[in-house]
């Protein structure tokens, strides 16, 4: 009987998807948008704060750091999707006009990580060598003919 009164009224004879309903009903307009948009990254420039400022306490400070600098940068690029959507995000992050800023966002973090990890690790070394005698002036020795 519904589908016969949906077809004398003029409209469509079909249900709409599931799909189709839940598109419908996580829909954002511009306002909430915005709002959310301002309310997630001002929740990631939070966590990055925090995590900043919790790096000098002892022994846990380095682990507060990580997970809450991440967590805030996660939230801050997680916020920009408010505005665009993931998907159309996700496409416009590689058009031509944003791919040089794209790619130092993917590449630099992981680069200038692995960057001062290494740097790190030859510090280290320098260090401990600077413990045996003579051991700095055979590696400077050993380096000036390697690349000589």
């Amino acid at each position: 009987m519904d589908k016969l009164k949906r077809v004398l009224s003029g409209r469509d004879a079909e249900e709409p998807s599931g799909l189709a309903e839940v598109i419908d009903a996580t829909s954002l307009g511009w306002g909430a948008r915005v709002k959310g948009f301002i309310a997630c990254f001002a929740i990631g420039c939070l966590c990055s704060i925090l995590g900043s400022c919790l790096l000098w306490i002892p022994k846990k400070g380095l682990v507060l750091f990580a997970v809450f600098y991440t967590l805030g940068n996660i939230a801050s690029i997680g916020s920009t999707m408010f505005l665009m959507g993931p998907m159309k995000q996700l496409k416009r992050m590689f058009e031509p006009t944003r791919l040089i800023a794209t790619i130092v966002m993917l590449w630099c973090k992981a680069g200038l990580a692995l960057l001062f990890c290494i740097l790190q690790f030859f510090a280290m070394a320098w260090y401990s060598i600077s413990f045996i005698p003579y051991a700095r002036d055979a590696v400077k020795k050993c380096v000036s003919v390697c690349l000589s």
